[in-house]
């Protein structure tokens, strides 16, 4: 049987949205797949991967004699091809050093020179659908909509860990409505999270879901809406325990960070609010029932790639002028849908 690695040491988003390209090749041989400590949890029980291998690029396996220890175990296991999903120089020095034959890359990566084929990117596809084409090739039939979509499994413990956050949560018909108000890139930020809270909060119990950091974010949602009708789940849940809540949610609100492609993988209906990014990246949501809501007649967006910490202009208008309205709207439909 052969056998592929796959290399993606990006962001959690991004991982995630390799999933789909692991199920692909999976049906072909076995799969191992290099990621960093802090997205190699959100791949675990994943029936797809035969080994997760930690590249802790930053710490213990800092530097060239850390990615040649690593690149040492690769080839004494031995791999027919390498998936280059994360397109620096340094993924594509590990595959070379491990003496992987078939190296297989985007024509737009850094470390293009070091593949043996590259895979174009073409303007308006989803970024599952480019990083799927690494293994389906450039010329293959456009997959069905199901085939992009992640694949997350929360195991047992996970199920548990949600089940107690919401053991004492009256049992009185409300639809729960996650909220997403985090992310790493300030401007991504959109401001009005506690003006949606409280005008979901008569109809629909919340939860806020993001990490220790979203803390204060989730304090202001309570404030606004009610801490009788808020789950604060900041910080208390793994990632994958986050996507098992998010299964139990009736929909999500995000911004464009990660929990959007949480709740992609479990197919959550979702609501993504978009500022200084834009969905033409490829980072939309891929769930069945799904809106974005956005400014789409700003001239400045998109600013950046990423969404910079302050507004280059000053004036912070793709999220500010988000009306709190509009977003409200697009969650009563995807909740009727």
């Amino acid at each position: 049987m052969p056998a592929f690695l796959v290399v993606q040491t990006s962001f959690l988003g991004d991982v995630i949205l390799t999933t789909p390209l692991i199920a692909d090749l999976a049906g072909r041989g076995a799969v191992d797949v290099v990621t960093t400590p802090a997205a190699a949890g959100v791949l675990a029980n994943n029936p797809a991967i035969r080994s997760v291998i930690v590249y802790d690029k930053r710490g213990r396996d800092a530097g060239i004699g850390g990615m040649l220890r690593l690149a040492g175990m690769l080839r004494r296991t031995g791999y027919d091809a390498a998936y280059l999903a994360q397109g620096s120089w340094r993924s594509a020095a590990l595959a070379l050093a491990a003496r992987v034959p078939r190296r297989v890359g985007f024509s737009t990566s850094a470390g293009k020179p070091l593949y043996t084929s590259r895979i174009p990117r073409v303007a308006g596809r989803h970024h599952a659908e480019h990083l799927w084409r690494l293994g389906a090739g450039a010329d293959a039939v456009a997959p069905a909509s199901a085939t992009l979509r992640p694949r997350l499994y929360p195991g047992e413990s996970e199920q548990l860990a949600v089940t107690g956050l919401l053991r004492d949560v009256p049992r009185d018909g409300a639809a729960l409505v996650a909220l997403a108000p985090g992310s790493i890139w300030g401007t991504k930020r959109w401001p009005h999270f506690p003006a949606l809270a409280a005008r979901l909060a008569p109809l629909h119990r919340l939860v806020v879901l993001g990490s220790e950091a979203d803390a204060s974010l989730a304090v202001a949602i309570a404030e606004a809406a009610g801490a009788e009708r808020v789950i604060d789940a900041t910080g208390r849940l793994s990632l994958l325990g986050s996507a098992a809540l998010l299964a139990r949610c009736a929909a999500l609100v995000t911004n464009d960070s990660a929990p959007l492609h949480l709740a992609t993988a479990m197919n959550t209906p979702t609501v993504a609010i978009f500022g200084p990014t834009v969905p033409a990246f490829g980072f939309g949501p891929l769930a069945d029932r799904r809106a974005v809501v956005e400014l789409s007649d700003l001239s400045c967006r998109p600013c950046s790639s990423h969404g910079p910490e302050q507004c280059p202009l000053g004036h912070w208008k793709c999220m500010q002028e988000l009306d709190t309205t509009r977003v409200l709207n697009a969650v009563h439909e995807v909740l009727r849908a």
